[in-house]
């Protein structure tokens, strides 16, 4: 599923191209999965002849304001993403759910291939639900480690489990919470109050850290350090990470977590 990297990496290509432009054309898919609040024939009513004014993200949700109330929500569930291809293009991205056609003869596309993302016309974005329900986002919103040392000590279950917290840290996933675990040496199986001080405050800055480096990577994993758990994490068959320490799979707070207990015991 996309996480925070991958979606910010989204925005900052929304911004930077589609940010100024006008849309002259809407082309929607007959999908009422992605499109559960807007008929598509809304959709283009809403969108046509707009100019995209801003992007804005909170956690894995992403959204374009325009010239005019109303803003235009964008959730990629497992599968989504975003594009920006030539008007014409011969060889389009597939499973294209909305094109926005540019004044440039350029097309901003969502794709979404398992149909578990969602797209709506809302009219504040960050006031309604899921997003208004999200805590901070730790690199859009002041992350201090006195806030983040009061959160875990107020907490009761595994680390694990409060890093996948939306509530605390907004679009941290999976992958990049064993990451930071990995990173900080620490057990995902640690209960929050247990951990020092100490422990906590190097848990953020490789919160942060594992977080900036992705964004900066554009969320191209092929980039990422190799000594990064995320290389090794996915498959069972793996056995070790890159640093040759023994990887081990269990499910800490329903989810399955890869771990190096010889780095992170």
């Amino acid at each position: 599923m996309p996480e925070l990297p991958e979606v910010e990496t989204w925005r900052r290509l929304a911004e930077r191209e589609a940010v100024g432009h006008t849309i002259v054309d809407v082309t929607v898919a007959d999908d009422k999965k992605v499109f559960d609040k807007n008929a598509p024939q809304t959709l283009r009513h809403k969108l046509k002849g707009r100019t995209i004014t801003g992007t804005d993200r909170r956690g894995k949700h992403l959204w374009l304001t325009f010239d005019a109330p109303g803003e235009l929500y964008l959730h990629f569930g497992m599968t989504g993403s975003l594009h920006v291809f030539p008007e014409g293009d011969e060889d389009p991205p597939s499973h294209l759910k909305l094109q926005l056609h540019l004044d440039d003869d350029r097309v901003l596309g969502y794709r979404c291939v398992r149909r578990i993302g969602k797209v709506r016309w809302l009219k504040e974005v960050a006031a309604m639900p899921p997003v208004s329900n999200l805590g901070p986002d730790p690199l859009r919103d002041d992350l201090s480690a006195e806030w983040v040392l009061d959160q875990l000590r107020a907490k009761k279950g595994t680390i694990k489990s409060a890093l996948l917290n939306q509530k605390l840290f907004a679009g941290v996933g999976n992958w990049i919470a064993d990451e930071v675990l990995y990173q900080a040496r620490l057990d995902p199986r640690r209960r929050c109050g247990d951990l020092s001080e100490k422990e906590i405050r190097s848990l953020r800055t490789q919160l942060l850290r594992v977080l900036k480096k992705a964004v900066e990577a554009g969320a191209d994993a092929d980039t990422f350090p190799r000594t990064w758990l995320f290389h090794v994490r996915w498959s069972r068959k793996n056995t070790h990470t890159a640093r040759g320490e023994a990887l081990r799979f269990d499910t800490v707070g329903g989810r399955t977590t890869a771990w190096a207990p010889e780095r992170q015991g």
